[in-house]
């Protein structure tokens, strides 16, 4: 079964000191295929960046061609629905990115979602199904 990555699960995976470090990785090594938005892999660089410098980025991107994520771009409609779950959340902490992996959720009838913050996810309620499973 596939399942989606947002950011603080990628960053969790990347920090051995991050508090969700062990339970991401147990995840990770379960998991066959993980889509990786082009969305959240902007925000992990940039959050990587932040944390870490340009060096640990850099390791992260080498490794992505024989890590179990597989890129993924957005689409048109992945657009048209990222902004129409703005508007209809515009009160709430729901951002581009959490938007953004709900439409490609969506688009390729996904129902898990990888993240540490439940937060928006919790609060979401996509168009396929009644709620995200949300891991860990």
């Amino acid at each position: 079964m596939s399942a989606i990555a947002d950011s603080g699960f990628i960053v969790a995976l990347e920090n051995t000191h991050d508090r969700y470090h062990l339970s991401c990785l147990n995840i990770l090594r379960r998991e066959r295929e993980i889509y990786l938005p082009q969305s959240v892999l902007n925000e992990v660089c940039f959050l990587l960046t932040k944390s870490g410098g340009n060096w640990v980025v850099a390791q992260f991107l080498q490794q992505l061609p024989v890590s179990k994520f597989i890129l993924i771009s957005l689409s048109q409609y992945d657009l048209d629905r990222a902004a129409e779950l703005l508007i209809k959340y515009a009160d709430t902490r729901v951002d581009f990115v959490d938007a953004s992996v709900t439409a490609i959720a969506e688009r390729l009838n996904i129902t898990r979602i990888l993240t540490v913050d439940r937060r928006d996810f919790d609060i979401l309620r996509p168009a396929h199904i009644d709620h995200f499973e949300i891991l860990p």
